[in-house]
């Protein structure tokens, strides 16, 4: 079955003159569009491309990979506007269509904005800026520590609202972020903990001890190769330490104290050295 706004793997079936034809074994032709061809190609071989609807309300097909595939979140850069609407660039030929209806602010040309990609009645893929309908507030799917895709999206007084794999919200507390994130950005994160109304909260550090065990291995390394010191400590500023190893301070003491512990490092308020063995 083809799936349109969506990569599918397609079989050259046909070549007629210039024109080049996929199938899927089952639905009719697609006529792959692309000016440039895959390089050896013949018929039989199976193309990675994407489908999509023409004006003409054909299927048709490219190599190329867009930006976003539908039902998905993305941050697109519009590059014209017309009666119908705005344009995105979308990295295709053909732009995608964002509807006057679908805008619930106005766009200029060079404007960026998150939409999510959509198909309409006559199957084709339009883009929307109005995502609440599309995204869920709560959720009980998400395990706590579970590694997921984010994409940065709004500020709020306790911190930035990030979309979790384009389908639900979750917060990012400010007292909480030891880095800059900007609007359309998009980053791993991790579900630090599933509330009683099953709203998200989200960190961008892998929550629990084996994230502790893993810094330790870190520190290690980094003190092998820094003349067994380095200048972080108690003392130190989160956001040093999160320059450093991408953690917070409260990860990075508990992976200092469990190497205390097991008699590998010294301590003092503003480094940490290696111990020398007897």
């Amino acid at each position: 079955m083809i799936h349109i706004g969506k990569i599918n793997q397609l079989t050259v079936s046909k070549q007629l003159g210039a024109e080049v034809y996929l199938s899927d074994g089952l639905s009719g032709k697609v006529l792959l569009v692309d000016k440039h061809l895959p390089a050896h190609y013949r018929e039989g071989d199976v193309l990675d491309v994407f489908v999509y609807v023409d004006v003409e309300g054909h299927l048709a097909a490219t190599c190329k990979t867009p930006l976003a595939q539908l039902d998905e979140i993305a941050w697109l850069k519009v590059v014209s506007i017309n009666y119908t609407g705005a344009f995105l660039d979308w990295g295709l030929v053909k732009d995608l269509l964002l509807p006057f209806g679908e805008q619930h602010y106005e766009l200029t040309v060079g404007d960026y904005c998150m939409v999510k990609l959509f198909m309409d009645e006559r199957g084709r893929i339009l883009a929307t800026t109005k995502i609440n309908r599309f995204i869920e507030e709560t959720s009980v799917y998400f395990k706590e520590g579970q590694q997921v895709s984010l994409m940065i999206a709004d500020t709020t007084d306790l911190g930035i609202k990030a979309i979790i794999n384009h389908s639900h919200w979750g917060m990012l507390y400010q007292n909480e972020l030891f880095q800059t994130v900007q609007t359309g950005q998009t980053l791993t994160g991790y579900i630090k903990h599933i509330r009683d109304d099953f709203k998200i909260d989200l960190c961008l550090h892998e929550p629990g001890y084996g994230k502790v065990e893993s810094l330790t291995e870190q520190i290690m390394a980094k003190l092998q190769v820094n003349g067994g010191v380095l200048l972080l400590g108690d003392k130190t500023p989160p956001a040093e330490i999160y320059a450093a190893f991408g953690v917070s301070k409260k990860v990075f003491k508990q992976a200092i104290g469990a190497l205390y512990k097991d008699h590998k490092i010294s301590l003092d308020k503003t480094s940490i050295s290696l111990v020398s063995k007897p």
